[in-house]
């Protein structure tokens, strides 16, 4: 696929500035109304296959974790999300925009990923109403693994 091409994906679907890719299992925990529609389906129309839910028991390759304010305590959340992922899975932090009901301070997720011994190492708008945060493990950081 062309650099222009890729460009372009990413313009008409977000999900394919998250790096996953085909074949990938992704788990998604937090799923409720509010959640970004078009990006759960382009996240699906990447890895050629249906996000598999809460209850999945196998390990998965990622983790989409929306997380709102209200849904209790994100450290907790985190470290609940690296027992679901494969050794140097990523764990894609799901927040509302600022301003929005359930907004996070930045300040706060990183304290909470520093604690629950991931590394930030990407932010991007995920959606109109939804940042994302891409969490890594510190092996998965070194080795640049996505």
């Amino acid at each position: 696929m062309s650099a222009t091409a890729d460009h372009a994906e990413e313009r008409t679907n977000p999900a394919a500035r998250l790096g996953f890719e085909p074949g990938q299992v992704v788990q998604e925990i937090g799923y409720d109304d509010d959640v970004d529609h078009d990006l759960r389906e382009g996240i699906e129309a990447v890895i050629g296959q249906d996000l598999v839910d809460e209850d999945y028991e196998d390990v998965a390759d990622a983790v989409a974790l929306w997380f709102r304010d209200d849904d209790g305590d994100l450290t907790d959340a985190l470290v609940d999300a690296i027992g679901l992922i494969d050794e140097g899975g990523v764990v894609w932090l799901l927040t509302p925009k600022t301003g929005r009901e359930g907004y996070i301070e930045p300040s706060d997720i990183n304290e909470a990923a520093q604690t629950a011994g991931l590394s930030q190492t990407k932010s991007i708008s995920a959606g109109k109403d939804w940042t994302g945060s891409r969490l890594v493990t510190p092996k998965a950081a070194k080795s640049g693994k996505r």
